[in-house]
């Protein structure tokens, strides 16, 4: 989160709830550089919801960082991810969660959020349509739409990818990169109540250019081998 102090208090809420089921889940806020009041709003809401830990950045450092320093935090072995501004609606956890416990499930290491009927500007759709058709074309990840932030996958998978800025949106194609299975599934969008958004479509697109030669770069670069241990005399 990022000077997101009108949305915390109702997305955390709503993730508690949908989280209900899970009695070792534990909500990590992570605040990154905000100059408004979201980190006072999360310490106030950890009285009434203990599993709540916050996590300050000292300024700024994006949604990977973030993400970053969330999943060095977090305890659990599946971590699932949620955008910060209320876009994603926590009701849709559930189905990122179920495949990565399910009973054989040993080789699936994400399960990625595909939005459906996107509540956003038609400027940001048509971007994110024109980036999304570019990096799938070049990286041939199966995936639509991989700057959705509902995503679960993990943890020790995740820790092991090589990190980089906005290394968020390439996910799909870094877990598959390491021999994980990659599911999808479709997911809700909602508008945004409170504050407004951290980017703009000049800034992602200029990124992208750089991010999507050197995503292709790590993923040609990968040489896969099966380790196997000799046994002793």
């Amino acid at each position: 989160m990022r000077n997101e102090s009108g949305n915390i208090g109702p997305l955390v809420a709503d993730i508690a709830a949908a989280c209900g089921s899970l009695p070792a889940a534990e909500i990590i806020v992570v605040d990154d550089g905000s100059t408004d009041d979201t980190a006072a709003r999360a310490e106030a809401l950890a009285n009434d919801h203990p599993a709540l830990r916050l996590i300050r950045h000292d300024r700024s450092g994006g949604q990977s960082a973030a993400v970053h320093s969330g999943v060095l935090a977090a305890r659990a072995p599946v971590v699932c991810t949620l955008d910060g501004d209320g876009q994603n609606p926590p009701s849709e956890l559930p189905k990122l969660w179920a495949p990565l416990l399910a009973p054989g499930s040993d080789r699936v290491g994400l399960v990625a959020g595909q939005r459906v009927g996107r509540k956003d500007t038609m400027s940001k759709k048509l971007a994110s349509k024109l980036a999304n058709g570019i990096r799938a074309r070049i990286l041939r990840d199966g995936t639509r739409d991989t700057g959705c932030g509902l995503k679960g996958f993990r943890r020790d998978a995740f820790l092991r990818l090589p990190y980089f800025d906005h290394m968020h949106r390439y996910l799909p194609a870094l877990f598959a990169r390491d021999g994980w299975e990659v599911q999808l599934v479709d997911v809700t969008h909602r508008e945004r109540q409170a504050g407004t958004s951290n980017y703009n479509n000049l800034q992602r697109g200029l990124v992208g250019i750089h991010d999507l030669i050197g995503v292709s770069w790590l993923i040609r670069r990968r040489k896969k081998a099966q380790p196997n241990e000799t046994p002793r005399p």
